[in-house]
């Protein structure tokens, strides 16, 4: 006599074609490695440029002016754009000054006069090392707490 139906499921049902602890795994490592995967597809590579357009780097720079002995003059901020800036982005840039505020290491609200550079650059390793080398030299000789960099991938032509 033929066995009922839920006879024959049953015994399938308890049967795995991987042991528990390689299921455990493979329920673990499936969903991160498609995440991992897909995240790639969401990566920001920045604007599409036209035929006439290149692509590069715009950055801008957010230098604070309180120091402990007083404030950055303006001749002391000068000389500091001749000296670390025009060498390093000699092609140009842009400085003007402005007035901020941010949260210090203390988690107090700190507002003060600043002075904000925007250059443009390649996206290279050498602009960037010259980026990094200007904010550690404002730091530490005005000895600043921190320079603010915002970096965005744009299109230029002239």
């Amino acid at each position: 006599m033929p066995q009922p139906l839920e006879e024959v499921a049953a015994p399938m049902q308890d049967r795995h074609l991987l042991p528990p602890r390689t299921q455990n795994a493979v329920a673990v490592a499936l969903p991160l490695a498609l995440i991992f995967v897909l995240s790639g597809c969401a990566a920001v590579s920045g604007p599409a440029c036209t035929a006439s357009e290149e692509r590069a780097i715009s950055e801008l720079m957010y230098f604070g002016t309180a120091k402990p002995d007083g404030v950055v003059s303006v001749s002391e901020w000068e000389a500091f754009l001749q000296a670390s800036v025009t060498p390093r982005f000699a092609q140009g840039s842009t400085a003007w000054p402005a007035s901020g505020q941010w949260r210090g290491a203390d988690g107090g609200v700190v507002r003060e006069a600043s002075y904000v550079l925007s250059v443009v650059h390649a996206a290279d390793e050498r602009s960037e090392a010259a980026a990094r080398a200007i904010v550690g030299e404002y730091k530490t000789r005005f000895q600043q707490e921190a320079v603010l960099r915002v970096r965005s991938p744009v299109c230029v032509s002239f």
